[in-house]
This record gives C-alpha cells, structure tokens and sequence, in this order.
C-alpha cells in the first residue's frame, strides 16, 4: 500500500505533524510506502528527512486564505498525485485537508481527512468559525472517510452538518510507550510544573500565570516549553505578575520526554483542543495532569481520578487543582499511576495504528467494489 499524507504547514512542528511522521514510519516498518506532501521547507522537512521519510514541498501550500495561493496549491497537489499514484490519500489539518480532498477526488484516488480538532469548535471566534463550518460542510462528500480524534470532536461534526453517521469515525490518538521507568516523585522537594505548548491563541498561557501568582506561598516552579508569536507577551505577564524567577521559558525542545520525566504536575491550559497529544505524553511519563475541559480532553483525564479538570479561562479553578496536588504528594502519587494505567489501556499507538490501517483498508474495499460495478 502505498499513502500519500498531505499537512499544510512545514515552519511548525505540532501535533498533527508528530501524528504524520509517526504513522509514516509505522507504516514503512510494517511495508508500506508512505509520502508527504507539504507546504514550504521549514524543519518538518528536514525532520522527515532525517528519519528517512519521503517528503515534497508544495510551494503554494500556505496556511493563510489566498485563492490565487489555493488554485495553484491545488494544482501542484494534483500533479504531485499523478506522479505519486497512491493507492490512497490522508489529508491534515484544515487547509491542505480542503485542498488535498480537491486535488484527490479530480484523480478518482481515495482520501480521508483528519481533523485534529474542528476550526469551528467552542472558543474560537465566531467569524472564523462560521467561515470554516461552511467550508468543512462544503468539502465534506469529498472524502471517503473523515476521522475525528475525539467524540466531541465527532458529534460537534454531525451536529452542525458535517459528513454523516457512517463517514465520520473517530480515532484517538495514540502515543508510542516508553520503555524507561517512570520516576518516583514522592520525594520532589520544590515541585516543578510543566506545560507544553505553542505560544499561540488556542493556549492559555495566561491563565495559568494568573493562577499561579496566588500559589507564591507554595514551593514550586514552571517550565513552559513551546514557541511562538505570542511568547514576549507571556514573558512580559510573568515579570508582571512577579513570578520571572520561578517561570522559566524552554522554547521549543526535542527533550520533552526527559522534561516531563523530570516534573511533577503537567498542566494544559487552552481555549480548544482537539484530543491533545501533549496530555498523553504526560500520562505516559506518569504525571498527574491539570486541563482546560475543551474538546476531546475530558476523554483523556477522568476529572478526580488521573488529575483535574477546570473551566475555560477559570483562574481560581485553576489555583485550587495546582495547589491541591501541590499539597498532597500522595493524591499526586496516585493520579500518576492511574494516568499510566489509562494510557496504556486505551491511547497507545499501537492502538491508534491499527484502527487507522482498519480505515485504509475499508476505504480501498469499498473503492474496489464500487469499480466493479461501474466495469459492469
């Protein structure tokens, strides 16, 4: 079998892009042919590369709208998929997915489309999210399947017109398991917490900052790794809320399972989600975790149970979940556990792999019975 992914953006490596790279490579190891079409030449290029992944840049592939950009997008991905011929075509993220379905279908070659979290879901502007409602409604009979990583994510789909009972399955993600034993934090003196993410306006950086500065009296530290354009601002908010000696900026890190290993709470702070990767990263390295209840992320922490859930943009919910794992090492003890047992029972790759190569397979069976009859 030989797939053909298509993300839209090469300058950022997030979530979408480790969920691409880590399908390639499962797909290659089990011996398939897997290929990347992508806009630009950024490092998401030279990551594929380096671990051995076919990629090509799409020049004209740009995340801002632009119909002139798009058309020649769009032709340069169909030319691509003439050269290519796949067996099949998976489209991520909300640009290349409208794009690629276009360009695939004009070819009468099979494609999906993943959402990593709908551009019209709760908390995103509403002019936006009108915009791309349209669109998804639009594109929608495009795709042989769409997969959603969440149910949120899925009943949010039908609900406002998006593909139909039997074309959206959901899938969630999955995560490879480590092999190096998860730390014993019992004894973590000052604690450290940590957030990973893009500073960009899905995260809610500075919520966690207010939050933060009603727990001085405590013993901790934060680790906030990520970038993005909205960093300065973040760092400005932590110099004034007096917290700059106790927040520390990593950047973006290849290091992230070694930083979470070494902490001692994880906590994600965001306006929407889709089905956060950076959440089970944190189960798995065994950590209690503290996260907005947006999207896909009440499938992931079982509220009172692997850690806690709080409001949108609700600072002193916030306060109260840190501080209580602050104060109890052992309830911290026992959500790090329960959260390990729970990505290993549900959200591990090997999982997600497998219901996503059932998907591959159903959609090429059901193109190949559908030839069949046109031949007759």
């Amino acid at each position: 079998m030989h797939v053909v992914y298509i993300i839209t953006r090469s300058d950022a490596i997030g979530g979408a892009h480790v969920h691409v790279r880590d399908l390639c490579l499962a797909l290659q190891r089990a011996g398939h042919r897997a290929t990347v079409l992508v806009g630009g030449a950024g490092p998401y290029v030279e990551e594929l590369v380096d671990r051995g992944i076919e990629v090509h840049s799409i020049k004209n592939l740009v995340r801002a709208i632009r119909p002139g950009d798009d058309f020649l997008a769009v032709l340069e991905l169909r030319k691509a998929l003439a050269r290519l011929k796949p067996d099949i075509v998976s489209t991520h993220s909300s640009k290349a997915g409208l794009l690629g379905r276009i360009a695939s279908r004009s070819l009468g070659i099979p494609v999906l489309f993943t959402a990593h979290g709908w551009a019209f879901t709760d908390g995103i502007p509403s002019r936006s999210a009108a915009i791309y409602r349209t669109a998804e409604r639009l594109a929608a009979p495009l795709a042989d399947k769409i997969i959603t990583v969440s149910e949120y994510d899925r009943a949010l789909a039908l609900r406002q017109g998006v593909g139909d009972e039997r074309s959206v399955v959901t899938i969630h993600n999955g995560m490879p398991s480590l092999t190096a034993p998860v730390r014993d934090r019992r004894d973590s003196s000052t604690s450290k917490i940590v957030m990973t993410a893009r500073f960009e306006e899905q995260k809610d950086h500075g919520t966690l900052l207010r939050a933060l500065s009603t727990l001085v009296d405590l013993d901790w530290t934060v680790e906030l790794v990520g970038d993005g354009p909205l960093r300065p601002q973040v760092e400005g908010m932590a110099k004034d809320f007096g917290l700059a000696d106790r927040v520390a900026f990593l950047g973006a890190r290849n290091d992230v399972p070694e930083i979470l290993n070494a902490a001692d709470i994880f906590v994600l702070i965001s306006n929407w989600e889709g089905l956060p990767r950076s959440i089970l990263e944190a189960m798995r390295a065994g950590l209690p975790v503290v996260a907005s209840a947006v999207g896909g992320v009440p499938e992931l922490v079982d509220d009172g149970r692997t850690g806690f859930l709080v409001e949108r943009q609700n600072d002193r919910q916030v306060a109260s979940a840190i501080r209580n794992l602050l104060l109890e090492p052992s309830l911290r003890s026992a959500m790090a556990m329960q959260g390990r047992e729970r990505f290993e029972a549900c959200f591990t790759f090997e999982r997600m792999f497998a219901r996503t190569m059932e998907q591959y397979n159903e959609v090429l069976e059901q193109r190949y019975i559908y030839d069949s009859l046109a031949v007759q």
